[in-house]
């Protein structure tokens, strides 16, 4: 009961939040927030919309097979974030852009602009949705299924509390709600750290020697072989960002609601060197809780069970319970409403071309719920990690085609045959595909985040095969 409690009361935080943002709201007001948002706002949000539930469940548990390599990675964010502040952000503001693929319309050409939008919705709707199933599953396996309430219903009233907290003020809805939820998701992080300190008879200090002295708290990988090597990582971490930020609409659309090039260039400066800390304290989480777990013999079959193991089974008290519920409904709501905001304002005025329909929006915005939870259960009927796993991967594959379409044209002054791209852009994922398989079989190398950069290349020499003079 104490959970459901939490819950509604968390909600009805958002709906207090959507209720002041949403007043004389229009169209420009759902997809720009009329261009005024406080660059520091949407930097603090843009944290909790940057890691989803999943993350929340999943970074601490990888110190289990992989230390704090995933540091490494995270060094690159920062790098990324400078890339997409000062070499993507000031094209998208000069040219006052709504949805950041309006540039390939201008820059390639009509083709090049629907299908980059195309890739952005696919892989956006599904990813989105299977991250979200994670979170639901998540709360239910843990702490609903006690309570006797069904998986429908729960996916049905969390999809639906989205829609209806997003519905009217959209994106200046979520620049207030995000910063409220990242919060709830850090102060839920840090409570859960001092529990686990305290059941391990430590303070903080002694906390932070442990944490030192810990086989797992190594950062640094120089083995070429492994996917832990530095360079992969350091470099993964700049291309993830680059393409999953700097060329995604959801995570675009906010900062595109600052007051100015600049305050938008301060605003992801200021959450990019944020990871760094964000992620060591995750990091940090999992090493106490692989103590704890040595502790007590608890055998940990999963790494993504190590936090759900001990904070949502009321081995450290119900108050740990409701804090990891706040924190991952925290974490798995700021990025699915981002995420359902940003595909109803690429549709409406990147397929549809009607962004001064309101009806239009309404209709899509809900449609878009929907399919969320169409979606969700999907993923529960198939009940298949391997299934889930795929999707992931096709998501990946789905990325590459627009870092080569931004690349080609923002590093090239060709115009390219414009009928040609939806074919490029197909064939190259196929052809990566191939690639991946052919090598993995003859020499037993296995692609991680190069994938993403090959897929990249790939589309950015199909481009420049069927080039023409500018």
């Amino acid at each position: 009961m104490v959970i459901i409690i939490t819950i509604i009361a968390y909600f009805g935080f958002l709906l207090a939040f959507s209720r002041v943002t949403s007043r004389r709201a229009t169209n420009d007001t759902f997809y720009r927030a009329d261009r005024r948002s406080p660059w520091y706002m949407v930097a603090f949000g843009m944290i909790g919309a940057s890691i989803s539930g999943v993350t929340f469940v999943s970074v601490p548990g990888m110190v289990i097979k992989s230390d704090m390599t995933y540091l490494q990675m995270c060094l690159g964010f920062i790098f990324g974030y400078a890339i997409v502040a000062f070499v993507l952000l000031p094209v998208y503001y000069r040219m006052n852009l709504t949805t950041i693929y309006s540039y390939l319309q201008t820059r390639l050409g009509r083709q090049a602009y629907k299908t980059g939008a195309s890739f952005f919705l696919l892989s956006k709707l599904i990813g989105a949705a299977v991250r979200f199933y994670v979170v639901c599953f998540i709360l239910q396996h843990f702490v609903l299924d006690t309570l006797g309430v069904p998986f429908p219903l729960t996916v049905l009233i969390m999809v639906g509390l989205i829609w209806l907290y997003t519905r009217k003020g959209g994106i200046k809805t979520l620049v207030w709600t995000d910063a409220f939820q990242t919060v709830c998701m850090l102060l839920a992080l840090l409570l859960i750290g001092f529990h686990v300190m305290s059941a391990l008879d430590m303070n903080l200090n002694q906390a932070i020697q442990a944490i030192i002295n810990d086989s797992h708290s190594r950062v640094f990988s120089w083995d070429w072989v492994s996917k832990q090597n530095f360079w992969k990582q350091f470099l993964s971490g700049i291309f993830v960002v680059i393409v999953m930020t700097g060329l995604d609409q959801d995570m675009m659309q906010k900062n595109l609601t600052c007051k100015s090039l600049r305050d938008a260039q301060k605003d992801m400066c200021t959450y990019g060197l944020a990871f760094v800390p964000v992620n060591l304290m995750f990091l940090s989480l999992g090493i106490l809780l692989m103590m704890l777990a040595g502790r007590e013999g608890v055998a940990i079959q999963q790494p993504d069970d190590l936090l759900p193991m001990f904070a949502a089974t009321g081995s450290l008290g119900m108050v740990v319970v409701v804090l990891f519920t706040i924190g991952i409904v925290a974490a798995g709501f700021s990025s699915a409403d981002s995420a359902m905001t940003a595909l109803t304002t690429s549709y409406c005025i990147d397929i549809k071309g009607r962004k001064d329909d309101e009806k239009l929006r309404k209709r899509t915005h809900l449609g878009f719920a929907v399919l969320f939870v169409v979606f969700i259960l999907a993923f529960k009927v198939v009940n298949s990690t391997s299934v889930i796993d795929a999707i992931y991967i096709i998501c990946s594959y789905t990325y590459g085609p627009l870092l080569g379409l931004f690349a080609f044209g923002r590093l090239t002054s060709w115009q390219v045959k414009d009928r040609a791209v939806p074919c490029i852009t197909i064939a190259s994922p196929v052809i990566c595909y191939a690639i991946e398989t052919i090598t993995k079989q003859t020499t037993g190398y296995q692609f991680g985040y190069e994938l993403l950069m090959l897929n990249g290349a790939l589309t950015f020499i199909g481009l420049f095969l069927f080039r023409k003079q500018p």
